[in-house]
C-alpha cells in the first residue's frame, strides 16, 4: 500500500487475439477491493505494446495472459522499480534453444502470412481448433468468439511476427534480477506451461507458483473464481496488502 492507503491498481493484459474484456471475469470477482485496469491495446507490435504497458500508472501490478504475460514479464525486467508486482498466466520466459526458436519463428511467419490474407472468420475458426484449447468447453469457445472476430487479420499477423515466441529472445537468465514479487499461474492440464510456471517462480527472488486444477491454457477463463482467489491472496500477502 502506498502512503495514502491506496491499493495498487491491477493492469490486466490480454493475450493474442483477445480484447481487454477477456479479463473481466477475474476483475469483476475482485470487485472494488483493488482498482482494475483492462488494458485495451492500440498497438500491434511487441515494442508498441511494451510502450503501452510502460504508460500505465506507476506502482501498478501487471497481470498478463499468454502473449500478454510474456510482454508483462519483459516490461517488469526492463523497469522493475515502476511496478509493485507481476502475475503471469499461461506464459513462459521464452524458447531457449536457438534451433527450436528458429523453427518456431518459421512456423509463426508461415501462419502470419496466411492470416494477413484471410477473412477474420476463417482465422478465428483455425485458431479455435488448436490442440492448446481442446480442453475448453464449447460454451467457453463461443463466448470468446465475438472478441476474436473483432480483430484485424493484418494487425494479428504483425503482432505474431514481432511478439510471437519465435520472435522474442528468451529471458530465463535475467529472472534472478527481477526484484518485484512474481506469481506464475498455469492450469494443471497445461503441463508444459505448468512446468514453465514452476521454473519461473523458482528462478526469481520473490516468486510463487499457482497451479489451477481442472484448467488448461486459460485458467482465468476456465476457473475464474480460483484465479481471483489466488490473485487476491498474492496481493494481500506477497505485496503486504493485508487489511485492505
Amino acid at each position: 500500500m502506498d502512503p495514502t492507503g491506496q491499493a495498487p491498481p491491477i493492469v490486466f493484459i490480454p493475450g493474442f487475439m483477445q480484447p481487454a474484456a477477456a479479463w473481466a471475469p477475474v476483475a469483476e470477482r475482485l470487485g472494488e477491493r483493488y482498482p482494475s485496469v483492462l488494458l485495451e491495446h492500440r498497438e500491434h507490435t511487441s515494442a508498441g505494446r511494451l510502450r503501452e504497458i510502460a504508460e500505465v500508472e506507476e506502482g501498478a501490478v501487471l497481470c498478463g495472459y499468454s502473449l500478454g504475460g510474456r510482454l508483462a514479464l519483459r516490461a517488469a525486467l526492463a523497469d522493475p522499480g515502476r511496478y509493485a508486482g507481476l502475475v503471469t498466466v499461461g506464459a513462459t520466459a521464452g524458447i531457449e534453444a536457438p534451433g527450436q526458436r528458429r523453427v518456431r519463428a518459421e512456423a509463426d511467419e508461415k501462419l502470419a502470412s496466411w492470416i494477413e490474407t484471410q477473412p477474420i472468420d476463417l482465422v478465428v475458426a483455425l485458431w479455435e481448433r488448436q490442440p492448446l484449447f481442446a480442453d475448453q468447453s464449447d460454451l467457453l469457445v463461443e463466448a470468446q468468439r465475438p472478441g476474436r472476430l473483432a480483430q484485424d487479420p493484418r494487425s494479428l499477423a504483425l503482432l505474431l511476427r514481432t511478439a510471437g515466441q519465435g520472435a522474442l529472445e528468451p529471458v530465463w537468465q535475467e529472472l534472478h534480477s527481477l526484484s518485484v514479487p512474481l506469481m506464475a499461474v498455469a492450469g494443471s492440464i497445461d503441463e508444459r506451461y505448468a512446468e514453465a510456471a514452476r521454473r519461473m517462480a523458482g528462478a526469481v527472488p520473490r516468486g510463487r507458483v499457482e497451479i489451477v486444477q481442472a484448467a488448461g491454457h486459460a485458467p482465468q477463463l476456465q476457473q475464474p473464481d480460483a484465479v481471483a482467489r489466488s490473485l487476491a491472496d498474492f496481493l494481500d500477502n506477497d505485496l503486504g496488502q493485508s487489511g485492505i
